[in-house]
């Protein structure tokens, strides 16, 4: 899939890795809706501003009416709350499930028939290394993306036979205002960028991004000691 001359939609466009992924569709020769609350908040030469809130079902509608010749659909629109699973007010824990999980699919199921009817195209879903693993601290966050990894699987076998092809993109810290608090490494979000948009175009349904991520991954068949060797 090449991406010159494709038209996109990047949700949660105005600013961190989103900001990044639509600066690389433009330079690539992709012509690029830019989604965010505030569209106002979109500063980015080159691109089409779209009020876009994906947790709101009227919101989104109105988006897939705007930018109905889209091909290419990235789902980045996230939240970062913090909240842990025992403590936290269930409120915030719904949050994360409302954004990542039924944002995701509310964007999928309202995009795909206008990626179908324009001849096919792809869906990324943006997931993280946090899709894998688990930490206390992060727990809320953590069990959303691991919803949206299987709501991604899913979608990639149902949405095959109607020429999309949906990717999920894994990747660990990257250096935005998300993890300003954070002291582990960071990647640089503009490589990030390059790397999942280089996986779109060679098909791949499954871009690893960084170590991280592939050190989890690999971490999968050993099961519960191999991901959380200190409960051993």
């Amino acid at each position: 899939m090449k991406i010159a001359g494709r038209t996109a939609l990047v949700t949660g466009a105005n600013r961190g890795f989103g900001r990044h992924l639509a600066a690389e569709l433009v330079a690539r020769g992709a012509t690029v809706y830019a989604g965010a609350r505030n569209p106002d908040s979109v500063d980015l030469p080159g691109v089409t501003p779209v009020r876009l809130d994906i947790t709101d079902p009227d919101s989104v509608a109105a988006a897939a009416r705007v930018a109905s010749d889209v091909t290419l659909l990235i789902n980045n629109a996230g939240s970062g709350t913090g909240a842990d699973l025992l403590d936290a007010d269930l409120a915030t824990i719904r949050l994360e499930m409302e954004t990542h999980y039924f944002g995701t699919l509310s964007m999928v199921r309202a995009f795909a028939p206008a990626i179908a009817a324009n001849g096919g195209g792809a869906i990324l879903n943006i997931l993280s290394a946090l899709s894998w693993v688990s930490f206390p601290q992060v727990g809320a966050y953590s069990a959303a993306k691991s919803a949206e990894w299987s709501l991604t699987n899913a979608l990639r076998a149902q949405l095959a036979d109607r020429n999309i092809r949906v990717a999920g993109l894994h990747v660990g810290y990257m250096d935005t205002d998300m993890t300003a608090s954070v002291s582990a490494p960071k990647s640089d979000p503009a490589h990030i960028a390059r790397i999942a948009i280089d996986g779109i175009e060679a098909d791949q349904p499954e871009i690893i991004a960084d170590d991280t991520s592939r050190q989890v991954q690999a971490g999968l068949s050993g099961g519960v000691a191999a991901l959380y060797p200190q409960l051993s």
